[in-house]
């Protein structure tokens, strides 16, 4: 039998990098975004796992990960409208379960526009099948919904085009890329059903291509702009303005 929230501990780590231990109960998503990651990226010879910092337009900041499937993770979480807040590797859960100690690390604390949390983990496909795997996920699980947010554990099966799109428009992320006066003509020209071809023609007496789909780029990934995502992003996507 789980235990209950109030019965299990949770440490965070400060922005000075004391470590704050608490009751899971009495736990706020704001108390996390404001901390560090409770675990540092190493990197050694032979590692197997591919770590680093991304650089997120959500929160202004760097971001760990610590492999390509958590910062592919990352991106979608990052390219999301509804996500306000992002943690990295967020807190430590300590709990007894079945009469043994037992300890997690989440991958991921998302907060949304609408104040509900997501707590991810991260994990291939392949690995689930696997029984112990499958255990030492399911009883955070139950203590992360049972204290209110909800659990995700995210696989990446079946998005490997929408992550490509994801990628490709991730370039366009930071707002110095293009000018703004760019940004606004480009939307002034748009015809809604218009291929990136079609707008870059219109717009080709005044405007260079060059300056035309970086805009187009930083538009999709400002989702001002709407495209099908779940198609290979090329001169033949068709685009919408959003909302």
């Amino acid at each position: 039998m789980a235990p209950s929230p109030a019965d299990v501990t949770v440490s965070v780590r400060s922005v000075d990098g004391a470590e704050v231990h608490r009751p899971l109960a009495v736990l706020g998503a704001d108390q996390v975004i404001a901390g560090k990651p409770w675990r540092e990226v190493r990197s050694r010879r032979g590692q197997r796992h591919y770590a680093g910092f991304y650089w997120s337009a959500t929160t202004g900041g760097f971001v760990l990960y610590e492999s390509r499937l958590e910062l592919a993770r990352l991106l979608l979480a990052d390219f999301d409208s509804t996500v306000v807040g992002i943690a990295a590797q967020p807190f430590l859960l300590r709990a007894r379960i079945d009469g043994q100690s037992r300890r997690h690390v989440p991958d991921f604390l998302l907060v949304h526009v609408d104040h509900s949390v997501t707590v991810v983990n991260v994990k291939p496909a392949s690995r689930l099948a696997d029984q112990k795997v499958a255990e030492a996920l399911s009883w955070p699980a139950r203590l992360i919904e049972d204290h209110g947010w909800a659990h995700e554990i995210w696989t990446g099966e079946g998005l490997q085009v929408l992550l490509a799109n994801v990628r490709f428009l991730a370039a366009a992320r930071r707002a110095e890329i293009v000018p703004p006066e760019t940004i606004s003509m480009v939307l002034a020209a748009l015809v809604p059903g218009d291929t990136i071809r079609a707008l870059t023609f219109r717009l080709a007496e005044f405007l260079t291509p060059d300056q035309i789909k970086p805009a187009v780029l930083r538009l999709l990934w400002q989702q001002r702009l709407t495209t099908d995502l779940a198609q290979v992003l090329d001169d033949d996507s068709v685009l919408w303005a959003a909302g």
